[in-house]
């Protein structure tokens, strides 16, 4: 578990594999039952922590703006990692699934009592954060955000993604 600090807010992250809950999880949130509410991020789609914190922190300022584009704030934090401008297919894709395993764990604005309560939800096991690198499905990062050879001849994967992630509303 770490805690990054965007914009006088924080945003708590926590990564866990070996999941066997995740169906459990996916109903109880979407029912609107999930205690404390966070957002469950497909981490196999996550090559870095960065394009996260780009993510939250365009989260944070729809929030600032009054003008989320889901219903609750960590549903936006999906929202805005997916990179589309579907709110389904982003929240399907980028989401947990039935099936998931892998999971990143992310709550805005935390106490280290709420995170531990996360944690007891969450039938897993927690491994640093450092592991996402090593763990993200490159091929499927690069089909999903349409990213090139040739574009990470000159540049990351994790920078790539945050590119799409911070564009995503100029294109």
């Amino acid at each position: 578990m770490k805690v990054f600090e965007i914009n006088g807010q924080s945003l708590c992250l926590a990564l866990f594999t070996d999941v066997y809950n995740s169906k459990e999880l996916l109903d109880s949130m979407q029912a609107g039952t999930l205690e404390p509410e966070v957002a469950f991020l497909n981490a196999s789609l996550i090559p870095d922590v960065f394009p996260v914190l780009a993510a939250a922190h365009k989260t944070l300022i729809a929030k600032s703006r009054g003008s989320l584009t889901t219903r609750t704030l960590h549903s936006e934090l999906v929202y805005n990692y997916s990179g589309s401008k579907h709110i389904s297919e982003s929240l399907k894709r980028c989401g947990i699934s039935d099936s998931s395993t892998y999971v990143l764990v992310a709550r805005f604005n935390t106490s280290f009592d709420e995170m531990k309560d996360i944690e007891k939800l969450i039938h897993g096991k927690e491994i640093d954060l450092e592991e996402l690198e090593g763990r993200s499905d490159q091929a499927q990062i690069q089909k999903h955000y349409k990213i090139s050879g040739l574009e990470l001849g000159i540049s990351s994967l994790a920078d790539a993604v945050t590119c799409r992630i911070a564009c995503r509303d100029a294109l």
